[in-house]
């Protein structure tokens, strides 16, 4: 079994398929008509050396999937074209403000101050939720080591009920199944088999690299590696040596992860196995037209296919949404749009 190089995310109505020199962000529509976005893209951590060594590249690459992340999410509803939607992702005049002051794009701003926003949501939830609940439940335990524990199963709590929480929105639960697509294709590749939707079906939704099983590593490497730091009696001590320390926790536990997906033998599956377990609460089984969104993204990024053959597969799988005589006008009506990223 080879391992694939390629990584994605669920989006809105559709999936980003991420490879080495391309990303490749694809989106049904309500009309079943496929569209789809390619950008130019390579990680930093294969640019510069520096940023390539071992624990550097990780929070590199977290930094990377934060922002990436916030715009692949804009891009998939201006992509959808649900006007509601697109509405409610047009910036603000204080953002508009700001764009003008600056000299950036308001989509710019817009995407700084979403990702400010996420940060800011993700520190309150995450971080000063669990060490206030921490505080008054730990006022009688003694031990360093048994306080950051119970704050480390205080924050697993608490995403796990916030991922249970979310999957009853109805988007969401389209989300997961889109992110379950993903795993399917990917999971297709790996087993070296014939790439299409038969195939990609009879493969499990979890998939070892995933950035839910990243997300249990960095809570579990976090609890051992705070202990170390003793326990601080004033909270936002803790919080701020806990946010200092987090670049480095995400390097470590994105080490941990790359090694535990290379390899089948009995004692790394069951340290993975809290990781794939809990995948099952992000993914779920998606239907057909969910695996064709995400085997055209992943054939986009693996940059094996002439962009005839990508038009030719959009034009399949969007069964009859895109009419034949309507391909001459392809590159007006910008059903496949390409953008020049700077380097």
């Amino acid at each position: 079994m080879k391992v694939c190089d390629i990584g994605g995310q669920g989006v809105l109505e559709g999936v980003m398929m991420r490879g080495g020199e391309v990303s490749a962000l694809c989106v049904r529509k309500s009309t079943k008509e496929v569209t789809l976005k390619k950008t130019p893209w390579t990680s930093k951590t294969k640019t510069n050396k520096f940023y390539g060594l071992p624990i550097i590249r990780g929070i590199v690459a977290f930094i990377e999937t934060m922002f990436f992340g916030v715009q692949t999410i804009t891009d998939s509803v201006d992509l959808y074209d649900d006007p509601d939607s697109a509405e409610e992702n047009k910036p603000s005049k204080f953002e508009e403000f700001i764009a003008k002051k600056t000299g950036k794009s308001s989509m710019d701003v817009m995407m700084f101050f979403a990702v400010v926003l996420a940060l800011g949501f993700s520190i309150l939830l995450f971080f000063i939720l669990p060490n206030v609940i921490t505080s008054f439940v730990s006022k009688k335990v003694d031990s360093n080591l048994l306080k950051n524990l119970i704050e480390g199963g205080v924050r697993l709590s608490i995403f796990i009920m916030y991922v249970v929480a979310i999957s009853f929105v109805k988007d969401v639960k389209r989300l997961f199944m889109y992110h379950g697509a993903e795993h399917k294709v990917i999971n297709c590749y790996e087993h070296e088999l014939p790439l299409n939707v038969k195939n990609a079906q009879t493969m499990t939704t979890l998939n070892p690299r995933c950035g839910t099983s990243f997300l249990l590593i960095v809570m579990v490497i976090a609890i051992l590696f705070f202990s170390l730091f003793g326990w601080s009696d004033v909270w936002y001590i803790r919080i701020v040596l806990r946010l200092l320390f987090l670049p480095l926790v995400a390097g470590i536990s994105y080490e941990i992860l790359k090694l535990l997906a290379k390899s089948e033998n009995i004692l790394v599956r069951v340290l993975r196995a809290p990781g794939m377990a809990l995948q099952r609460l992000t993914t779920s089984e998606p239907d057909d037209e969910m695996v064709e969104v995400a085997m055209l993204a992943f054939k986009v990024a693996e940059g094996n296919c002439t962009d005839e053959e990508i038009e030719a597969m959009r034009v399949e799988f969007s069964h009859g949404a895109v009419k034949v005589e309507d391909e001459e006008d392809a590159d007006e009506s910008a059903h496949i749009e390409t953008e020049e990223t700077e380097e």
